[in-house]
């Protein structure tokens, strides 16, 4: 069982009779809701990917989700209050640009090239690329040992291509439809490693069927900026900065990583993590 924690019922129950006294607009933006009221807050999330973004059922659940719940508490939404929509990645810049989300929360690195549409809150999180092998594997120790290996390449993903092209020429690529399917085949001896960010990697090896049977190299190559969506002209920036900061001090963070990773045999990068969110633009 999870053992994150959000911010104290003390604390929602302030913010709701505080919420509610002021009364206001009932629109859909980011915290302008009533706590006990009927508004909504939209969060987009990855539903595909367990341990970070992942929806079974109506039941979402990872570390980006964690993250959401904590972030809407404090801006005075309960989890009953939270609609859940699917954000791909090629779709994140256009529902934040349409409203028909008011935060994402997907692995969402932050770019100039996207912040020349939207903005972002954060970072919550530094991943960085790394390899993912079966447990008792002890050759594969970076990119660099790659050549000559089969590498899993998921259809519309830049990641095995960027190993093939700047740090192994002679890796083989195989595709597969998903990153679970890369996995499937690492299992059954077609490949020898799959690449994504470390975290992502961390979730799939975490599930129930994978637990204990692969891990991560813990030898990252790049370095993403895992970040808030938000619209251009959203003013939450600043609160959801300091949400993500309270839930790094009151150890909450900690805790969620652990819990989304547990069986993965992974390491966050401590020299970049948790991080300091950046100056609001």
């Amino acid at each position: 069982m999870r053992k994150t924690r959000y911010a104290a019922v003390a604390f929602a129950a302030a913010a709701a009779l505080s919420l509610s006294a002021c009364g206001g607009d009932s629109g859909n933006e980011a915290g302008s809701g009533e706590s006990g009221s009927g508004d909504k807050v939209t969060i987009g999330i990855k539903f595909d990917q367990p341990g970070v973004g992942f929806m079974e059922g109506n039941e979402p659940s990872g570390f980006d989700i964690d993250v959401a719940k904590y972030v809407a508490n404090e801006l005075g939404y309960s989890e009953d209050q939270i609609e859940w929509k699917e954000t791909p990645s090629l779709q994140r810049e256009n529902v934040l640009e349409n409203g028909e989300v008011d935060m994402i929360f997907a692995s969402y690195s932050i770019t100039d090239a996207r912040k020349e549409r939207v903005a972002f809150a954060g970072p919550y999180f530094v991943a960085g690329q790394d390899l993912l092998v079966n447990a008792d594997n002890t050759d594969i120790n970076g990119p660099e040992d790659l050549n000559g290996k089969n590498l899993c390449s998921v259809s519309g993903s830049t990641s095995a291509q960027k190993v093939k092209d700047t740090l192994a020429s002679d890796v083989n690529l195989l595709e597969q439809g998903g990153y679970a399917n890369c996995v499937t085949a690492m299992q059954g001896g077609q490949i020898d490693a799959v690449t994504t960010d470390d975290i992502i990697l961390a979730g799939l090896a975490s599930t129930d069927a994978n637990a204990g049977k692969f891990k991560v190299v813990g030898n990252p190559f790049t370095e993403e900026k895992y970040g808030v969506g938000i619209s251009k002209d959203s003013d939450q920036c600043e609160a959801i900065n300091t949400a993500i900061r309270k839930m790094i001090e009151d150890g909450s963070w900690e805790e969620s990583i652990k819990a989304n990773t547990e069986g993965a045999d992974y390491t966050y990068n401590e020299a970049l993590n948790p991080p300091e969110p950046e100056a609001c633009a």
